[in-house]
C-alpha cells in the first residue's frame, strides 16, 4: 500500500512540474553606445577575435577618455588582471541574464554593487592587460554567452568597421499620437493592466514618451503588444493604441 501512495504521490508531483509555464524571457536592454552623448567612435569587429562578438573602440588622442555604462544595471565584477587578458575590467549585470564587459581600462570609477544608468562614468579607456595600444574592449552578453551588440536596438556591423555616434544620457524623448477609434484611453500608475487607473486620454492627443518598457500584453489598434509609454511620473499607457511610427521600441527612447 505504502508503495501505492508513494507512486501516485510522486505521479502528481511529476505533472505538477510538467505543468508549470515556462517564465517568459526579458526583453534585452535598450544598450547604447558606452561613450558620452555626442561623441563619435569607430568600432570594429572581426571574427577571429575572442570572444568574436566583441567590439574595438577606437578614435585619435583615446588614451584616458571617459567610459559610460551602456544601459542601467548594477556594477558586479571590478576586476585587474594584471598584464593579461582584460587587464583591468568592469562588468555590468542588467537583469534578465544581460551583462556587458568593458575591458583594458585605464582606471575605474565604480564599485562591486554599485547601481548604474545611462551615461555614468564606469572607467577610462586604456591598454591594460593583452592590449596593444588604446582602445575600449566592449562585450554584450546572454546568460554568459556572447551575443552580437546592438545598440538602441540595431545591430552593430559584423564584420568590418563603423563610426557610431553616441545618444547616450542625451535625454532623448519620443512621441506619438493616441489612436483607440473613439473612446479613451485609460492611463494607468504601471506598465499593466493590473496597476491602478490614473486618468485617461482622449482619442487623437499627441503625448511624449520619456521611456518604455515592458507590462501587461494587451491588444489594440496596432496590433498585440507588452510594451508600455511613460508619459509622465507614474503614468503609463498601452503602446498598442499609440503610433509612434515604429513597429516595436522606439529607437533612441530609453527603457523605464
Amino acid at each position: 500500500m505504502r508503495r501505492r501512495w508513494f507512486s501516485l504521490a510522486a505521479a502528481a508531483l511529476l505533472a505538477a512540474i510538467t505543468l508549470v509555464p515556462a517564465a517568459p524571457a526579458l526583453a534585452a536592454p535598450t544598450f547604447k553606445v558606452p561613450f558620452p552623448c555626442g561623441q563619435s567612435w569607430s568600432g570594429q569587429t572581426r571574427s577571429d577575435h575572442s570572444p568574436a562578438y566583441a567590439i574595438d573602440f577606437n578614435r585619435t588622442d583615446d588614451l584616458g577618455d571617459p567610459v559610460v555604462a551602456s544601459a542601467p544595471g548594477t556594477v558586479d565584477r571590478v576586476t585587474d588582471l594584471g598584464g593579461t587578458s582584460y587587464g583591468k575590467y568592469v562588468r555590468i549585470d542588467h537583469g534578465g541574464g544581460y551583462t556587458t564587459y568593458y575591458a583594458h581600462l585605464n582606471g575605474f570609477n565604480v564599485s562591486v554593487g554599485q547601481s548604474v544608468g545611462y551615461g555614468k562614468v564606469i572607467g577610462w579607456v586604456g591598454s591594460t592587460g593583452g592590449s596593444t595600444g588604446p582602445h575600449l574592449h566592449y562585450e554584450q552578453r546572454l546568460n554568459g554567452n556572447d551575443i552580437q551588440a546592438r545598440f538602441n536596438g540595431a545591430l552593430a556591423l559584423y564584420w568590418g568597421t563603423k563610426t557610431y555616434t553616441s545618444d547616450n544620457n542625451c535625454s532623448t524623448t519620443g512621441s506619438g499620437t493616441v489612436n483607440t477609434a473613439g473612446g479613451d484611453l485609460t492611463v494607468r500608475s504601471g506598465p499593466g493592466t493590473g496597476y491602478t487607473a490614473v486618468g485617461s486620454i482622449a482619442d487623437g492627443t499627441r503625448v511624449t514618451i520619456y521611456c518604455q518598457t515592458s507590462g501587461t500584453s494587451v491588444t489594440g489598434t496596432y496590433g498585440t503588444s507588452s510594451i508600455w509609454d511613460r508619459i509622465g511620473s507614474g503614468r503609463y499607457i498601452a503602446d498598442a493604441y499609440v503610433y509612434t511610427g515604429y513597429d516595436g521600441y522606439i529607437p533612441n527612447v530609453p527603457r523605464c
